[in-house]
């Protein structure tokens, strides 16, 4: 899990990233998983014609598992990706026989998939965020994850029937079913103590009532 100010120190320090394109890239990359949950893979694969800034929308085609699906931007993630585009477009063109891949490289080819995360591992040491314990270290993937608890989180906050919305969290994610989704549920401890709070002030309204 990352908080909400490593994922801001995350955005500004891969504009340190050399060089300045590569840095404009990571920073819109970054932002783009953060705010949609989409696996890093599928931003990897995305093409121009799978976004439609007019109506905010993204299409992630065929992908895990051969699903398909739309994810919706916020206007201000949808502004830094125009923005990016424009800078894409200025740098390698964007006419007949130019690559049709959203993010490239300093060399204008598409971002290799499998070297996200060590150029993430040098974003991480710019920030300056180290390894919490546990048994791996951060990887990209952890927006997706982060994207996924804090929507939980919100819905439980605001007092929303979490187990009727769980089909939806599970369509955005592009999960094979709701069942995927439940690991949240049971492996984050921030949920786990949200859950077991609202059980408490529902188990003891009087307790609620008197503390409110």
């Amino acid at each position: 899990m990352f908080t909400e100010a490593q994922i801001s120190s995350l955005v500004v320090a891969a504009l340190s990233l050399p060089p300045q394109f590569k840095a404009k890239t990571w920073q819109t990359l970054i932002g783009l998983l953060a705010t949609t949950g989409m696996r890093p893979g599928e931003a990897v694969r995305l093409s121009i014609d799978d976004i439609d800034l007019n109506t905010k929308v993204i299409q992630v085609l065929d992908t895990k598992f051969g699903k398909s699906r739309l994810v919706f931007l916020h206007p201000s993630t949808a502004t830094v990706l125009e923005q990016y585009l424009q800078i894409r477009a200025d740098h390698f063109g964007a006419g007949p026989g130019s690559t049709s891949m959203v993010f490239l490289n300093s060399r204008g080819t598409a971002l290799d998939a499998n070297r996200l995360n060590s150029v993430f591992k040098e974003v991480l040491a710019i920030a300056g965020i180290t390894n919490a314990p546990g048994p791996r270290p951060y990887r990209l993937h952890d927006l997706r994850h982060t994207f996924a608890v804090r929507t939980l989180l919100g819905w439980y906050q605001q007092g929303c029937d979490v187990q009727q919305r769980l089909p939806l969290l599970s369509t955005w994610l592009g999960h094979v079913d709701p069942a995927s989704t439940y690991w949240y549920l049971h492996a984050v401890p921030e949920l786990l103590s949200q859950v077991a709070e609202l059980l408490e002030a529902q188990q003891n309204p009087s307790t609620e009532r008197a503390t409110s």
